[in-house]
């Protein structure tokens, strides 16, 4: 059986890169991180199992190729958990696992106390329980349970009291994971004075930082409107105020998606082809405009609404179009940097360079296929944002095929490649099944571009999203496609392979965790090399974290200021509230 370690070239440089002190395990060196970690990846991965067998039920049952497993009904069910568990709980108790890795590695100090760090973790893991058994309490006919409320739990759509409660709480553990990260580096720092912020570190306390910031909407959102709502303890709500605070959150949780995918493709992704990031100061740059432009930009979803003045949603589409920037800053120092590792390798020539890449390295392959993917989902984005063009896909199949090009490739497949590195540093094993591993980046990919595709030429079409049924009202999928097995096939073919993806991935996964630490233990290091531009090159007011905090909310003092004043003055708990004027 083949390993990642058996590549004579990269494991000697690896090799002569290392201090001693390097060569002690990271399951060993920081015990706490590494439990943590193992544990956060549990949750995250089974999320994505079950996520993924709802998935393909539900692509199936809407293509109409297979009908046998849920009813038009219970279709609804099966879309919120599958919208939920993946969009919320496989990717950020993935962000905890990696960054709880990454802020133990980079300040080279374990978590200073297990018991807080295992309370923050159990909080998140009772909170995404409840949720799980609100959503799925329907199917069983002795609990009056019900969440069909869909991965956007707005009003006038109700929920069981259970499944707001375990979004507090899921939500409380994940600030608490945030504090526990920021008080290490607190240590950190009365040690170390006149140090830079190590990149991994800044990159999760930029991140922590955004989280804090744009998920006051939602916390407000929940425990203010929804949670009382679903208890009788008021009447109604305005559902134009509850949507708004959902969205406040709603896209910046899109970059809680790619936060980990930015930290692997900064840190991980250069030392997986053989080289060393092109710029330190770059990647810092990107992470700060992620801070102060991620959370202004909610009203992009909400093009469509009244009540919300022109002028604002015009503001949402100017912040998100910068946030392009960040975006291509990262494509041009993650290419910068795999290309130096493969001329490193001796790659040459103007594009020939790329066949000398480690592509049979499932870590690698994934992390370059996860990017190539993020470029068409960015480009795809564009049309979302825009207020005009907005409208030709506004509600239709196109918008998931986006986002699943963003989170359910760019995050989920860089996620699945660099649990292929990292897994055995927190685990102290060797990596099983690593022919499948190798397969795996490729299969998904496959399948991603085959569905995507798909769903992004039906919401040219004016398919529309979120139904059970296959055809609508005037509307024929032959009229369109030429035929109806043509579409409903890559959709369903796109699906099942996405889903043998994810069947693989965990049983690599779970092989690894099942096998036995012995003598033949794979020795993976946790080292990253130096950046060809390094911190030193970068400004100090890029640490300043309180600069950067205070330019964010007013950014977002500016954005939602006057729409929520108004909507609260015209009656928060008054579902007929007139409209602001547009």
């Amino acid at each position: 059986m083949a390993h990642a370690h058996d590549d004579p070239t990269s494991e000697s440089r690896a090799q002569s890169e290392l201090t001693a002190g390097n060569r002690v395990a990271f399951v060993d060196q920081y015990p706490t991180a590494a439990r943590v970690t193992r544990l956060c990846f549990g949750v995250s991965f089974t999320a994505l199992l079950i996520g993924a067998v709802l998935g393909i039920v539900q692509a199936l049952h809407r293509t109409n190729v297979f009908r046998g497993v849920i009813s038009s009904v219970d279709y609804y069910t099966v879309l919120t958990g599958h919208g939920v568990l993946l969009a919320l709980f496989f990717t950020i108790f993935f962000l905890s696992g990696v960054f709880s890795w990454g802020v133990a590695r980079s300040l080279d100090r374990d978590l200073l106390s297990r018991r807080f760090s295992l309370f923050w973790f159990g909080l998140q893991l009772v909170g995404a329980t409840a949720v799980a058994l609100a959503i799925f309490g329907g199917f069983v006919g002795e609990i009056p349970f019900e969440a069909d409320v869909l991965y956007t739990f707005y009003a006038p759509l109700q929920a069981h009291p259970l499944f707001y409660a375990g979004l507090a709480a899921w939500l409380v553990g994940t600030w608490l994971a945030g504090a526990d990260w920021i008080r290490l580096y607190v240590h950190w720092r009365r040690d170390n004075g006149g140090e830079r912020i190590p990149l991994q570190t800044f990159m999760v306390l930029t991140t922590t930082l955004m989280w804090y910031i744009a998920t006051i909407g939602v916390a407000v959102e929940v425990l203010v409107f929804l949670l009382p709502l679903s208890l009788g303890l008021i009447d109604s709500v305005d559902p134009l105020l509850t949507r708004t605070l959902f969205w406040y959150f709603g896209h910046p949780v899109v970059y809680f998606w790619l936060m980990p995918a930015y930290f692997a493709w900064y840190t991980i992704l250069p030392k997986l082809a053989g080289g060393r990031l092109f710029s330190d100061p770059l990647a810092r740059v990107v992470f700060v405009l992620f801070l102060i432009l991620s959370t202004p930009v909610g009203f992009h979803h909400q093009y469509a609404d009244p009540g919300i003045a022109e002028g604002f949603k015009f503001v949402a589409m100017t912040n998100t179009m910068f946030l392009l920037l960040p975006s291509f800053l990262t494509a041009f120092t993650a290419v910068a940097s795999i290309e130096y590792g493969a001329r490193q390798r001796g790659g040459k020539g103007y594009l020939r360079w790329m066949t000398a890449l480690p592509w049979s390295n499932p870590a690698f392959a994934g992390c370059a296929l996860a990017g190539l993917m993020f470029a068409a989902g960015g480009f795809s984005g564009i049309v979302n944002a825009g207020m005009n063009i907005n409208s030709l896909i506004h509600n239709t199949l196109w918008v998931p095929g986006h986002f699943h090009l963003t989170v359910g490739t760019a995050s989920a497949l860089t996620m699945m490649a660099i649990s292929y590195w990292l897994y055995p540093q927190v685990t102290g094993k060797r990596l099983q099944f690593y022919g499948l591993a190798q397969i795996q980046p490729y299969v998904w990919f496959i399948g991603m571009a085959l569905m995507s595709n798909a769903m992004h030429r039906a919401g040219l079409a004016g398919v529309p999203r979120r139904t059970a049924e296959p055809q609508y009202q005037q509307f024929s999928f032959e009229a369109v496609f030429g035929s109806v097995p043509e579409m409903r096939l890559q959709i369903a073919a796109g699906a099942l392979l996405l889903t043998i993806g994810a069947l693989l991935f965990v049983t690599v996964m779970v092989g690894t965790w099942l096998a036995e630490r012995g003598r033949g233990r794979l020795r993976v290091d946790s080292h990253l090399p130096e950046p060809i531009s390094g911190v030193s090159d970068s400004p100090r007011v890029l640490d300043n974290m309180k600069l950067w905090v205070v330019v964010a909310v007013v950014l977002v003092a500016i954005a939602y200021g006057f729409p929520i004043y108004s909507m609260l003055a015209d009656g928060a708990f008054n579902p007929a509230a007139p409209p602001v004027p547009v």
